[in-house]
């Protein structure tokens, strides 16, 4: 089952702090970007987020799975938990480079 529509709007509207969000679709599933460094995976109705020694304690009691197949296993974020949202997307935004730009030929 694809991510819907209406579910990666609600993703984007949980996300509150003085960010520019963003979403893109990517072979089927959502790429979400907080200040245009890719933060967020939302695959099948589930928000992904990769696992990371930084967020390790935040999300220790978090359940984790695979976004697709051949994919790492990632932390499985709670989207309606707003405390963890918050300093969760605080931290990534913080640590999280911006994406190299691709040199068109």
């Amino acid at each position: 089952m694809a991510t819907t529509q209406d579910f990666i709007e609600f993703v984007c509207e949980q996300i509150h702090g003085n960010y520019n969000i963003r979403y893109k679709k990517m072979f089927g599933e959502y790429m979400v970007y907080v200040n245009d460094k890719p933060i967020l995976l939302v695959c099948d109705n589930t928000v992904f987020v990769k696992k990371l020694n930084e967020i390790e304690n935040l999300l220790k009691n978090a359940d984790v799975g695979v976004p697709y197949n051949g994919a790492k296993e990632h932390y499985i974020l709670d989207i309606e938990n707003n405390e963890l949202v918050s300093d969760v997307i605080e931290i990534l935004e913080r640590i999280t480079p911006l994406p190299k730009k691709k040199i068109k030929k």
